[in-house]
């Protein structure tokens, strides 16, 4: 009997280990956003400029990127003296610059309409709820050696060639410090359909009281296909709306 009592105290004490030690997804999405700066920090935030070297292919270029609340966002590279926008959304219309024709020219309605549920400045974790968006814990899994959670990020519906599908992606959340490493999502369009691409966050340094991964890389197929070390972040710039606009020649 004293046995039985003993083993039985054993497992007791076993799951209530393990029950203090487990984490929700909104408990884990809170640490992040709290060891990351805070949530009101976060709020505080409306407009980031940085400035990176980017790699891919070989080659290396200078990287600008612009954000604005609550929605504004442009993506642009230096190639040969030429300033090339990658990306572009003025609230209303995606943008970019053609490779052929080195000329702007406005994305598909569809396209746009996905930019306008989909833009998450300044991080798809901050208020989440309130953007209908909704997250689960997935299990946990190793990321290039640091064990992490794994969370699932699902948001509002989006439309591919006319039919609509479930947006979703996932998180790795490292469990020792809190801080997403890598997302992984399904490509929905263009050469790249359908296969998986990975984004690494790491070398997270603090601006002003917030925290932001200063080197970025990209994965296909288990190969690195782009990376980027950020050199100058600056918050609450000034920043034209014109900036984001479509030029018009």
């Amino acid at each position: 009997m004293k046995k039985t009592i003993k083993l039985l105290l054993a497992s007791v004490l076993t799951f209530a280990a393990t029950f203090a030690q487990a984490q929700t997804a909104e408990e884990i999405v809170n640490k992040y956003i709290e060891v990351t700066g805070g949530a009101a920090k976060w709020a505080e935030l409306k407009s980031v400029k940085m400035t990176a070297k980017g790699k891919q292919g070989g080659m290396e270029f200078p990287i600008t990127s612009l954000q604005k609340a609550p929605n504004l966002m442009k993506q642009s590279v230096s190639f040969q003296g030429k300033e090339i926008t990658m990306s572009a959304f003025d609230g209303k219309e995606t943008w970019k610059t053609n490779f052929m024709t080195m000329k702007a020219e406005k994305g598909e309605a569809e396209d746009s309409e996905n930019a306008a549920k989909s833009m998450d400045f300044p991080d798809p974790f901050l208020d989440y709820k309130a953007k209908g968006y909704s997250i689960a814990l997935e299990g946990e899994e190793k990321v290039e050696g640091t064990d992490c959670y794994k969370i699932k990020l699902t948001k509002k519906p989006i439309k591919v060639d006319g039919k609509e599908e479930e947006d979703f992606s996932f998180y790795f959340f490292d469990k020792e410090n809190g801080v997403v490493i890598m997302n992984r999502s399904v490509m929905k369009k263009g050469p790249g359909k359908d296969q998986a691409i990975e984004t690494l966050m790491s070398d997270y340094q603090e601006v002003n009281g917030l925290f932001f991964p200063f080197t970025v890389s990209q994965k296909m197929n288990g190969q690195v296909v782009f990376s980027m070390a950020m050199e100058k972040l600056e918050m609450n710039v000034a920043i034209d709306n014109k900036e984001f606009a479509f030029p018009i020649d």
